[in-house]
């Protein structure tokens, strides 16, 4: 993924049920910022004749641990292998970076969304309660 898919890319994740984003992380100069952090890590599939992004995965690492922070595919094109083929070029650059676990949030209501990274090996934890904190007044945009 480069800095110029984001208009692309913006249009999937707003079109996909069940994603929450919020206007500083996610707008151009926060993914922008997001990218240069994470070279390597954020993946599109598009398609070739017109360059329609078909799914996207925005990963980061801070040394330790991979993070996963928007996957989407979409509608038309569910069930096709493209979330899986774009999980797994993210899991392989984790490796190659050596880092040892991945963790990522889903919206409890998006049940499509549990269903794909269960089928994926990602595990549900439930003995621990994600806490978060805003330094910046952010406005919430759930899909």
């Amino acid at each position: 993924m480069r800095a110029e898919d984001y208009d692309r890319v913006y249009a999937l994740w707003m079109s996909t049920p069940n994603m929450g984003f919020n206007d500083v992380d996610d707008s151009r100069a926060g993914i922008e910022k997001f990218l240069r952090r994470n070279p390597g890590l954020c993946f599109i599939a598009q398609r070739e004749e017109d360059g329609q992004v078909l799914g996207v995965v925005l990963a980061g690492e801070d040394g330790r641990r991979g993070y996963i922070y928007h996957m989407a595919v979409a509608a038309a094109v569910r069930r096709q292998g493209i979330g899986t083929l774009l999980t797994n070029r993210c899991l392989k650059a984790f490796e190659e970076r050596s880092i040892t676990k991945v963790a990522l949030l889903v919206f409890c209501r998006n049940e499509a969304g549990n269903a794909f990274w269960e089928k994926q090996g990602f595990v549900l934890r439930e003995d621990i309660a994600y806490r978060n904190r805003e330094l910046v007044r952010l406005t919430r945009i759930d899909t």
